[in-house]
């Protein structure tokens, strides 16, 4: 691994004690050397407007130039209804704009869903990977990432505490680094 790449993690649950956030921490406290992972917060974001985008409007502004400084995206979501958090693709929505001044464009990412039950989140994994596409972030496309029955996943710290999720996480942190090393434009 020849970079030191900064990654955002956008998290797509706003609740405290959400296992998507718990599995996003622990993701960030086993990044392999080279990634460098920063929490963005996504929940300040008023609901994108075209008619109210103006510089002056600072959240968006400031979630704008926090984007465009990193080189990699890691998004960790829950399943709503068969589909992205709204506050998920309002960060997309607000970082795609102004026309033609995308902060996706190119940048590598990854998609990790956690939920309750067995099927982990799949909808929500397919639907955000439609946006990407459009957005021109290069997504790693496999190991999939589908954390099923996420709850029994975590103790009452809310650390990880299944052996197997952690070497499966590690094992997708590694092919990660390496597609970020691939498809980098740092590279």
């Amino acid at each position: 691994m020849s970079g030191n790449f900064k990654v955002a993690v956008l998290v797509g649950s706003l609740r405290k004690d959400s296992v998507n956030r718990k599995l996003a921490l622990a993701m960030t406290e086993m990044a392999p050397p080279g990634l460098r992972f920063q929490l963005v917060d996504i929940g300040q974001l008023p609901f994108y407007n075209e008619d109210n985008d103006d510089p002056a409007l600072s959240e968006w502004q400031d979630f704008r130039d926090t984007m465009k400084k990193v080189d990699a995206v890691l998004f960790v979501t829950p399943e709503y209804n068969r589909s992205v958090p709204a506050v998920l693709k309002n960060a997309l929505d607000v970082g795609s704009r102004p026309m033609g001044e995308s902060v996706w464009d190119g940048k590598p990412g990854a998609v990790v869903t956690a939920s309750p039950g067995g099927i982990g989140g799949f909808g929500a994994n397919h639907h955000l990977r439609q946006s990407l596409v459009f957005l021109n972030v290069p997504t790693l496309q496999q190991p999939e990432m589908y954390i099923g029955n996420a709850y029994s996943l975590f103790d009452e710290q809310g650390k990880l505490n299944n052996d197997g999720t952690r070497q499966y996480l590690k094992g997708f942190l590694a092919k990660f680094t390496d597609w970020i090393e691939a498809n980098s434009q740092a590279a």
